[in-house]
């Protein structure tokens, strides 16, 4: 019997793969790693661009539980706080208490209904008042995974020390990168992607 596993990607733009050419995304490539590995899923992209954590927290269970039937093996991956985090009107669209309750909420949710949950950081852009706040919420997101026992994958310094990913990203509109970029970003994610696909309970190598 082939295992039933079903993945939903959830958060903003870049689990959509805006500005990706191959209109994959790192979502994506992750989803073509796995299969590529032996390991065959059922993928949904729920990425929708400029939604901030607490639009993310209204509709996603929704949109989750039509595609994650009991009896499936089901998964959630959930990356945001960009939007969050950008300024509008002078202030930070979400405020940081809000979005650390969103996250911690959505948390709560996944694991009451039986699926399991792997978080992804928000990554960097090429503005570096934007990335201290981002920096500041990776780490109380991760701090909220360490309760939730939930794998927290903090890739953003990693990208920013990488020169690809901020080469791609200043080449477009300094945010969203393309495909190299975004090739960038899986690579990172995608040793600790298959081993939670595994076993989602194992202690996962936290990135750095």
């Amino acid at each position: 019997m082939v295992l039933d596993l079903r993945v939903c990607f959830i958060g903003e733009s870049f689990v959509a793969g805006v500005g990706d050419p191959k209109c994959l995304g790192w979502a994506g490539r992750l989803a073509a790693r796995a299969t590529a590995a032996g390991q065959p899923l059922t993928y949904y992209n729920l990425g929708i661009r400029r939604e901030n954590s607490t639009e993310l927290r209204a509709r996603w269970e929704a949109e989750c539980e039509r595609r994650l039937p009991a009896g499936a093996d089901c998964r959630v991956v959930i990356s945001t706080g960009v939007n969050d985090t950008q300024f509008e009107n002078g202030r930070p669209r979400v405020d940081s208490d809000e979005s650390v309750a969103n996250m911690a909420e959505i948390l709560r949710r996944v694991r009451e209904r039986g699926w399991q949950a792997m978080v992804v950081a928000p990554p960097p852009n090429v503005d570096d008042a934007h990335n201290a706040r981002l920096e500041a919420l990776d780490t109380r997101y991760a701090d909220v995974c360490e309760q939730a026992d939930a794998p927290y994958l903090r890739a953003h310094q990693p990208l920013r020390e990488n020169q690809i990913w901020m080469r791609d990203i200043a080449a477009g509109d300094g945010f969203h990168p393309g495909a190299v970029g975004y090739d960038e970003f899986a690579a990172l994610l995608a040793p600790h992607w298959l081993l939670w696909l595994a076993d989602p309970v194992s202690e996962l190598p936290v990135v750095r």
